[in-house]
């Protein structure tokens, strides 16, 4: 056994203390005073990947023509999407619906894509359930034919509004776009979703620089 000891680096001489077998340390709540090197991010999942971009979701995809919307990498920092917020609004929605529209056919497919890989999250969500049951049943709230149904939200009509924590998935930040890829978190419209009022999809996390 080699004997050690640990002192401050301010030539102070203060050692660590062992108790019970463990370094006795004290928790300190405020965070280092070094410069920030993280930006909050939200970010709609648009037609073209920037802020500028059209973020409804009302698409007429096809099987063949598919409409892409999504969030890309940042050219110069790590982006790490923590979370995606879905919005499917409609008068008169039900579970078994897509908004209050028949269930799609072909659906929207939901992915991670990078040049080595294509990774489904899901491949055809064709149902308002599809998008509650993909995203873990969260936010949980309401009983009966009214769970997980929001009132009067997206001009007054009724929603689902699920959130997908990637986090359950890529702990502990979640889903990593690295910086200058071609990297980008994908909702495919494969079908026409435009007899709904709105469908958008907000997509949280932060970026991280140099």
């Amino acid at each position: 056994m080699i004997k050690t000891r640990v002192e401050d680096g301010g030539g102070r001489g203060t050692q660590a203390h062992i108790e019970d077998n463990a370094l006795l340390v004290t928790q300190f709540s405020c965070p280092p005073m070094v410069p920030q090197k993280n930006r909050v991010l939200r970010r709609y999942l648009t037609v073209d990947g920037t802020t500028s971009g059209s973020n409804s979701m009302l698409a007429a995809g096809t099987a063949t023509a598919p409409v892409d919307y999504y969030v890309q990498a940042h050219c110069d920092c790590d982006r790490y999407i923590t979370s995606v917020s879905f919005v499917i609004a409609d008068d008169g929605v039900s579970l078994e619906l897509f908004g209050a529209e028949a269930a799609l056919a072909n659906g929207c497919q939901f992915f991670y894509e990078s040049d080595s890989a294509t990774v489904m999250l899901h491949g055809a969500l064709k149902t308002n359930w599809d998008f509650v049951r993909m995203c873990g049943g969260n936010p949980a709230f309401g009983t009966g034919t009214a769970a997980f149904k929001a009132s009067k939200v997206e001009g007054k009509v009724d929603a689902y509004v699920p959130v997908f924590d990637t986090k359950g998935i890529m702990p502990p930040y979640g889903i990593k776009l690295d910086a200058g890829s071609n990297q980008r978190l994908v909702v495919r419209i494969v079908d026409s979703t435009t007899g709904v009022d709105a469908f958008d999809a907000i997509a949280y996390g932060f970026d991280r620089f140099e």
